[in-house]
């Protein structure tokens, strides 16, 4: 009975386990974007690059997250993407106008001994400028 049941005690802890590190990079995700979206509508007349302000806060709160994370910012219409750098953003961030920040970064889900499953995780916070 005990050879019959651990691999499928296995299969479903190993699951838990890939689903509870999926899981935990999606709320690391969501936090860090919600950050660098706060920092980004308060930060009206306080930078000369908005979008470089917004990614180094996304950055810092989500230090786990380096590789593969990709951001798109959009200040009151205008969408920067594939990039850090948006010194034109800063003529867009009016009062009362939204920005938004929207990150995806890859998962993967490894079952034991069986191929990863691949994965995209993707968040947007859009705030109103102060």
């Amino acid at each position: 009975e005990f050879t019959l049941v651990v691999p499928i005690l296995l299969l479903i802890m190993t699951g838990l386990v890939s689903f509870g590190f999926a899981l935990r990079n999606f709320l690391v995700l969501t936090n860090a974007v919600n950050t660098g979206a706060q920092l980004l509508a308060i930060s009206r007349g306080q930078t000369t690059d908005p979008c470089a302000t917004a990614y180094s806060a996304v950055k810092s709160a989500a230090p786990s997250l380096a590789s593969g994370l990709s951001l798109t910012f959009v200040i009151d219409g205008t969408t920067y993407s594939a990039s850090t750098l948006c010194p034109a953003g800063t003529s867009s961030m009016v009062q009362g106008a939204f920005a938004q920040v929207s990150a995806s970064y890859p998962c993967s889900f490894g079952i034991f001994e069986m191929n990863s499953h691949t994965c995209k995780l993707q968040t947007q916070v859009a705030e109103f400028i102060q």
